[in-house]
């Protein structure tokens, strides 16, 4: 069993929802990046999403776009996402999780990269603009290396579609909560509300289902939680606090972690 599969079992048997937590690795610089691991660990982030900075991250928005930036002008590579991926497995029993554009991967060479990303101690990997009907390959070679594969779902994928990306993904499901990019929104829609609900089906007895795109209050939390998402996925709220990188980043990091985490208790 997954090191992914396995917390959401957890979670499931103690009656909870999980808290995905994104970063951009490098951000603001490739050293602080695991002290910032830590905090939200500490905090209660139960899966840590590492994104792998890249110059034209389309699904990201504006926040996620600079956090990028900053990364690469640090110095942040490809190699050096996966050295710290390996620095927080070494500290913690988390299961880390790389978000990274196709073009890394191909340019790297496939099995060259997700090898190494497994030796590194990587857990899986988020590929947003590789559709699952061009991923045979790439899927193949992560079962491989016994790394998940997930993939995205959209509040416009079809059911028929729903139904492939479900059977080609594992760890979890990850359902973009609305249109547009990534980005903190003051209120979760109704119309997210819905889509949970009607996606819900579609994983239930096959995979986890967590929702990211906008989450970032713990209300946002709950309510995801509540609609039936087994986790939620915060990132923006959290490099938010990042780019201000003042002398208290790390206890505010570890607090907003608390309070979104208390929130994925259910009832």
């Amino acid at each position: 069993m997954s090191a992914i599969k396995e917390a959401f079992q957890k979670a499931k048997a103690d009656g909870n929802g999980l808290l995905i937590g994104y970063i951009t690795a490098g951000d603001p610089t490739p050293e602080q990046t695991p002290k910032i691991a830590d905090a939200l660990i500490r905090g209660g982030v139960d899966i840590l999403e590492l994104g792998l900075p890249f110059s034209d991250p389309i699904a990201d928005g504006p926040t996620i776009q600079a956090a990028s930036i900053r990364a690469l002008a640090a110095g942040t590579t490809p190699t050096k996402v996966l050295e710290i991926a390996k620095q927080i497995k070494q500290q913690h029993d988390v299961p880390v999780v790389v978000m990274t554009y196709y073009n890394p991967v191909f340019r790297s060479g496939l099995d060259k990269f997700l090898g190494s990303a497994k030796e590194h101690g990587v857990d899986g990997f988020i590929v947003p603009d590789l559709p699952v009907e061009e991923a045979d390959d790439y899927k193949k070679t992560a079962v491989v290396h016994g790394l998940d594969t997930i993939f995205l779902a959209a509040p416009s994928t079809s059911n028929e579609r729903l139904n492939e990306i479900v059977n080609a993904s594992s760890g979890f499901l990850y359902l973009v909560s609305h249109f547009g990019v990534t980005g903190t929104r003051t209120t979760v829609e109704e119309s997210t509300v819905q889509l949970i609900r009607r996606v819900k089906p579609f994983t239930a007895g096959k995979i986890a289902l967590a929702v990211g795109f906008g989450i970032s209050k713990p209300e946002h939390v709950k309510t995801v939680i509540g609609a039936g998402a087994d986790a939620a996925i915060v990132g923006s709220a959290f490099i938010n606090i990042i780019q201000k990188n003042s002398k208290t980043m790390l206890e505010e990091l570890e607090a907003a972690a608390h309070a979104l985490k208390a929130a994925t208790k259910k009832l």
